[in-house]
C-alpha cells in the first residue's frame, strides 16, 4: 500500500540532487508532486522520471526568493491541484569565501536562497495545508547548521537561523496536525560537492570525517523524507534528524 495517496507535495530545488531524489521517492509512494526551480528543462527531465514509474508531476518555473514569484507559483499549484499537504524546502545554495571576501549581494543571495524562501514558501502554502488534519513541512538543513567548516559563514548562519525556523514553526503548527522537521545531511554526492569530490585531496578529508567511510547516495534522502511523511511519523515535529554517516558523532 502506498503511504501518500491523494497527498500533493510541493518540493523547491527539485531539478537535480536531493530534491530530484525527494520527488521520485515521494512519487513512488502515491504522492503528486508540484516541481520547483528554475531550470526549466531539468524539471522536465524529472518530470518525466515521475511519469515513468506512474506518477503524478507538474513543473513549476520559479524564483522562491522572489515575493511575487511565490505568489504567483502558490495560484497555479492550487489552480491545478486544489489542494497541498506536503511542502519540501529544498532550494539552497553555498558560496564557500572568507568573511572579508563576501560583498553584501553575495551574502543576501545565500539569506535569500536558504532561508528567505522557506519564510515565503511557508506564508503562501500553510493556509492552504490547514484544516486537513494532516500536513508535513521538512526544511533542508545542513550538518553545518551543528558543526561547521573555514569559509562557510553565510551557509552555517543561514542554516542554524532555519533550525529555528523550523522549531518555532514546528510549535506554531502543531495544533493543525501539521509536522515541521529538518533533514541535516552530511556530505552527498549531489552537483553541489562535486569541486570537493573530484578534488582528491578535499575528498580524503571529507571522507576522514566519516566513520562509515562513504558518501552518502542521495535515494538515501528520498527514503527518509518518504518516511517523515508518512503516517508513522506523525510524532516527530520540531527536530532536526541528522544524515550524516556519523559525522557529528565523531
Amino acid at each position: 500500500m502506498k503511504t501518500l495517496e491523494n497527498k500533493v507535495a510541493v518540493i523547491t530545488g527539485a531539478s537535480r540532487g536531493l530534491g530530484r531524489a525527494m520527488a521520485l521517492a515521494l512519487a513512488e509512494q502515491g504522492a503528486s508532486i508540484a516541481l520547483v526551480a528554475r531550470d526549466a528543462a531539468a524539471l522536465t527531465e524529472v518530470s518525466a522520471a515521475i511519469q515513468a514509474i506512474g506518477g503524478t508531476a507538474e513543473t513549476y518555473v520559479a524564483d522562491v526568493t522572489d515575493e511575487a514569484s511565490v505568489a504567483a507559483l502558490e495560484a497555479a499549484v492550487i489552480a491545478r491541484f486544489g489542494k497541498v499537504q506536503i511542502l519540501v524546502n529544498n532550494a539552497g545554495m553555498n558560496l564557500r569565501k572568507k568573511i572579508h571576501e563576501f560583498t553584501l549581494e553575495e551574502w543576501m543571495r545565500v539569506t535569500n536562497t536558504n532561508l528567505t524562501s522557506v519564510f515565503l514558501m511557508c506564508r503562501a502554502f500553510v493556509p492552504h495545508m490547514k484544516g486537513q488534519g494532516y500536513g508535513r513541512i521538512i526544511n533542508m538543513t545542513s550538518i553545518m547548521a551543528h558543526v561547521s567548516l573555514p569559509e562557510r559563514t553565510a551557509y552555517s548562519s543561514t542554516k542554524a537561523a532555519l533550525l529555528g525556523l523550523t522549531k518555532s514553526l514546528a510549535m506554531e503548527l502543531a495544533p493543525d496536525n501539521i509536522t515541521v522537521v529538518g533533514i541535516s545531511p552530511g556530505p552527498f554526492l549531489t552537483e553541489m560537492n562535486l569541486a570537493i569530490s573530484n578534488d582528491a585531496e578535499k575528498n580524503a578529508m571529507f571522507l576522514s570525517k566519516i566513520p562509515v567511510g562513504r558518501w552518502g547516495k542521495v535515494e538515501e534522502i528520498g527514503s527518509l523524507a518518504a518516511y517523515i511523511c508518512s503516517d508513522a511519523a506523525g510524532f516527530i515535529t520540531g527536530t532536526d534528524i541528522l544524515i550524516d554517516g556519523g559525522w557529528c558523532a565523531s
